[in-house]
């Protein structure tokens, strides 16, 4: 299949990543009441901005189906952008809470959950044409927060660009030359924030920056 072919949103059942492919049977065993999946993208098709995260978490979007929903990381995601105006309604770490995106869509580098939540790259390069039609498919789209330096190096990748022009850092912003801002984030995970790598400020304040981006 050809990159320009692809859907924005891979099937649940995509078998394009063996390794991955292997862990979702293991997963549909041991835990057969998860969603079990390639977790589709979440939010409004009118979307400006798109926040790239890692992979669905084995307990929290590969169970729930819906990107961060049900681990600690969605906790804080979705609180933030509560707080940014982002999203309405009450983040349940449920899909069926009723939460919604507001002018934002979440979605993954990779739509799968990885083994120990570390993709190889060739899973990220063969699920990064699900992220270049996506972001094709959103005609709003201006800014693009990427969560941690797998998030921005696929999102770099994604346009062709060089990753060299375009170094990851914490609140980083950066103007592509396709028109889009590319800003950056340490993923917001229980251990980057355990460890004080991130704290809920730090991440509001990339938040601030996709705001002052949009509105530029």
């Amino acid at each position: 299949m050809k990159p320009e072919t692809f859907p924005p949103e891979p099937a649940a059942d995509c078998s394009l990543c063996p390794r991955l492919v292997a862990f979702r049977e293991a997963n549909q065993a041991a835990y057969p009441s998860f969603f079990n999946g390639a977790v589709p993208s979440f939010g409004s098709e009118d979307a400006s901005l798109v926040v790239v995260g890692l992979a669905p978490g084995l307990k929290g979007a590969n169970q729930t189906g819906r990107p961060f929903t049900g681990d600690y990381a969605g906790d804080l995601l979705y609180k933030c952008l509560l707080q940014m105006g982002w999203a309405k309604g009450n983040y349940a770490r449920r899909p069926d809470d009723g939460f919604e995106l507001v002018g934002t869509m979440v979605t993954n580098a990779v739509r799968c959950v990885p083994p120990e939540n570390k993709p190889i790259g060739s899973e990220i390069n063969n699920c990064r044409p699900f992220l270049e039609s996506r972001l094709a498919s959103l005609p709003n789209l201006k800014v693009l927060l990427a969560l941690g330096k797998i998030a921005h190096d696929t999102t770099i990748r994604n346009f062709g660009f060089r990753l060299a022009a375009y170094p990851f850092a914490h609140e980083a912003v950066h103007h592509l030359p396709n028109g889009l801002i590319l800003v950056d984030s340490y993923h917001c995970s229980r251990y980057n924030v355990n460890t004080g790598r991130l704290t809920e400020d730090m991440f509001m304040n990339a938040l601030r920056a996709c705001e002052k981006a949009i509105r530029s």
